[in-house]
């Protein structure tokens, strides 16, 4: 028996595979990377060797106010690490500028006091000014133009008036904007809801450009590059974390030059060769990215990647906050087939784009051609199975049931964590 680590929640499950059907562990280098330094070693060296810009210091010099975008409570952004350099390093050339820190919430409902604090700790939690993005408050944003697809560019004004415009934020592998980070803390991250459901059209969601690992010609990457671009985001600080959330490296500088290279070094870890599998076992990471059904769609597309048509996934995911996404699982649920649910979707138009019509059409894409499987204590069994799902307790309850849908003899690939990887 090969005996396999697998996150869960907050902690790992220890999983057991006959050697027999194992035919692939497929992971992620980052997890056994060796970063040279401590985390904040790490982050201070790539702040002092920004990529392709000036130092943040240089920019800061003179400015009288100005916004640092970070991730919500979904991204496992390490900011406690990350955000006490840098506001030590602007203070310390700049020591009474304004600074705000603005919440990339994207289309995802506002971080609460607890997952603020849980994100910066206590001291910045209570002392900073810390505003959560509101994609639906019109209030709140301003047009700033139209993308390349055509939708229109509302952006926050915070983030549009300030005199410098930064972000913080990580860099992995996203299943269909090719990477995480850069310019995803603009769009979707600071973009009113109409904009971020434009560029989530049904069109570009089933381009084949819009997919793990792939930024050329991908539509979506393109609009997100020309929303930073119009919101003048003048310098990233994007780190990479393995497996316990521990930062590996860092990139700093110029928002599309410094993004770049992070997502070459993420590339070179990440890759992985596929094995076809008739069962293919995957997390979502454990937390914060397991929280929910809507984040596990992540996970599961990397399972899609190497499971064979008609093939069983076995999602790994804690979903302890329910759905995710009211429409996503409406949507869903209403439907009585996956193939309903796509049906529907490629008939509605680019500026008709729904509410988490982008979750529901990839979910719907994966359970069109296989079975899935969500293994969870911590969620309503109800929930997942009017998704179209299985439900299932224990791993070892749903290895079974998998097992009997496709024999003793299945060959079973595992991919632990699902959004640390590409698959080739």
């Amino acid at each position: 028996m090969a005996k396999i680590k697998i996150p869960y929640s907050n902690r790992l499950l220890e999983v057991e595979i006959p050697d027999h059907n194992l035919v692939g562990i497929l992971e992620s280098k980052a997890h056994i990377y060796h970063a040279s330094g401590s985390q904040e070693e790490i982050v201070n060296r790539a702040l002092d060797h920004p990529i392709g810009s000036p130092s943040l210091e240089e920019l800061v010099r003179g400015k009288k106010n100005m916004v640092i975008i970070t991730s919500d409570h979904t991204r496992p952004v390490p900011s406690k690490v990350t955000m006490p350099i840098l506001l030590k390093r602007i203070r310390a050339v700049n020591p009474h500028i304004d600074i705000k820190i603005l919440i990339a919430t994207g289309f995802h409902r506002p971080d609460t006091t607890e997952e603020l604090i849980h994100k910066f700790g206590q001291e910045i939690a209570d002392n900073e000014v810390i505003i959560n993005h509101l994609s639906e408050d019109e209030n709140s944003v301003v047009r700033v133009g139209t993308l390349p697809s055509g939708g229109e560019l509302w952006l926050n004004k915070l983030a549009m008036e300030t005199e410098l415009l930064i972000s913080e934020g990580f860099i992995e592998p996203h299943f269909f904007a090719g990477f995480s980070g850069g310019r995803k803390s603009v769009l979707p991250g600071v973009a009113s809801a109409r904009t971020v459901m434009a560029n989530h059209c049904s069109e570009f969601i089933a381009s084949e450009y819009a997919r793990t690992g792939i930024i050329h010609n991908n539509p979506i990457h393109n609009d997100m590059l020309y929303a930073a671009r119009q919101a003048k985001l003048a310098f990233i600080l994007n780190v990479v974390i393995d497996s316990e959330k521990n930062i590996i490296n860092a990139f700093a500088g110029d928002s599309e030059l410094a993004h770049e290279e992070g997502c070459k070094f993420v590339m070179n870890l990440a890759s992985v060769k596929a094995v076809k599998a008739d069962i293919a076992i995957t997390s979502n990471g454990g937390y914060p990215l397991d929280q929910n059904v809507y984040q596990s769609v992540k996970g599961m597309t990397a399972a899609e990647a190497v499971c064979k048509e008609g093939g069983v996934i076995i999602m790994v995911s804690a979903c302890n906050d329910g759905h995710g996404g009211k429409s996503f699982y409406e949507n869903m649920a209403n439907a009585k087939s996956p193939e309903e649910v796509l049906n529907r979707v490629m008939k509605t138009g680019r500026n008709e784009t729904i509410p988490d019509q982008w979750e529901f059409q990839i979910l719907a894409r994966i359970l069109k051609k296989h079975t899935v499987i969500l293994v969870s204590d911590l969620c309503d069994p109800e929930m997942i199975k009017k998704m179209h799902m299985q439900h299932a307790y224990t791993f070892e309850e749903a290895l079974k049931r998998a097992v009997e849908i496709k024999g003793p003899d299945a060959d079973i690939t595992v991919i632990p964590d699902g959004v640390g990887v590409v698959v080739k």
